[in-house]
């Protein structure tokens, strides 16, 4: 490979953004918008994007773009979703190979791709500086505004209330590109309050210092998704490297070694209570470091140094 190619390019807005330049940096490639005037100058571009993000007139933009590359263009993909449009087709047609963010979409594209790749996206945090701060049982969350789900925070509510204790929540988001917190999250907080009252605390758009220092200090960190928790939720694998206890949702594809009471907790398993032992709280956290280490860094550079030669 000898560039990243990326949709968004502002790591503060966008997930796949941040994923891109974190990989970027540490390949040593440049990262460069799929529009930029330089982008056809390189090629064996990685193209790392989730078309589901795109605007129509961006997709069909990239299409043209795809139908005027020469033969000599070589790209690799790295898919975060899957949405079948004409598009996505033709750049897999014209990939070398297919590198997938999650089993989920191994198990669509091996049967459309000759090296389908299965990969996954680590968390990262550009900045990470300690400071204190006392609390009861916090319980902290953060992610993409627009995709904070209040349906999990009902039963998470009455966890929190069976324990007895006094407890806070923290929660902190990100706004993509071309979304605003007016449509996106307003909504959604607005429902949080209803089941939180004043036991809700919304911290605005947090800098990676604070991101860490909460993940550090909450008794909990909860992230909650439509069917399960993937291989690629960055927020996930960022909480689980910081040493935070994960409260999540499991399904059938989610990563094999994210454990119920093992290295993460699952909500749908609690049975209506919420792990409380210290111990038993520091042992799922010292094995969700493990499992992080996992679906690191250094594996995953691995695995592109592996397939690529050039990378050595």
């Amino acid at each position: 490979m000898d560039c990243i190619l990326s949709y968004h390019m502002n790591p503060l807005t966008c997930g796949v953004a941040r994923f891109n330049k974190a990989l970027a940096d540490r390949l040593n490639l440049p990262m460069l918008s799929l529009f930029a005037p330089e982008a056809p100058k390189f090629r064996r571009p990685l193209i790392s994007l989730k078309l589901s993000e795109f605007t129509e007139a961006d997709a069909d933009r990239l299409e043209e773009i795809v139908d005027h590359w020469d033969a000599r263009i070589e790209p690799r993909l790295f898919l975060h979703d899957w949405t079948a449009t004409p598009v996505e087709a033709k750049l897999l047609r014209r990939a070398k190979t297919v590198y997938c963010g999650n089993e989920a979409l191994v198990s669509e594209l091996k049967p459309l791709h000759g090296d389908v790749v299965e990969a996954w996206c680590p968390g990262h945090l550009f900045d990470a500086v300690p400071f204190p701060e006392d609390v009861d049982i916090s319980v902290y969350t953060f992610g993409m505004a627009h995709k904070v789900r209040a349906d999990y925070y009902y039963q998470l509510h009455d966890l929190l209330e069976a324990t007895g204790k006094s407890y806070c929540l923290y929660i902190s988001a990100a706004i993509h590109e071309g979304r605003s917190l007016d449509d996106s999250f307003t909504a959604a907080y607005e429902e949080l309050k209803e089941i939180f009252g004043d036991k809700i605390f919304f911290l605005g758009f947090i800098s990676d210092t604070g991101l860490y220092n909460y993940l550090k200090r909450c008794t909990y960190f909860a992230a909650f998704f439509g069917s399960g928790v993937r291989a690629n939720n960055t927020s996930v694998n960022t909480a689980m490297q910081t040493g935070a206890v994960v409260l999540t949702n499991l399904d059938e594809h989610s990563p094999p070694d994210f454990v119920h009471l093992d290295s993460l907790v699952d909500i749908r398993q609690c049975g209506g209570r919420l792990p409380e032992d210290r111990e038993l709280l520091e042992r799922i956290a010292a094995r969700g470091k493990q499992v992080a280490a996992v679906h690191g860094w250094s594996p995953l550079l691995h695995l592109f140094r592996e397939r690529e030669p050039e990378l050595r």
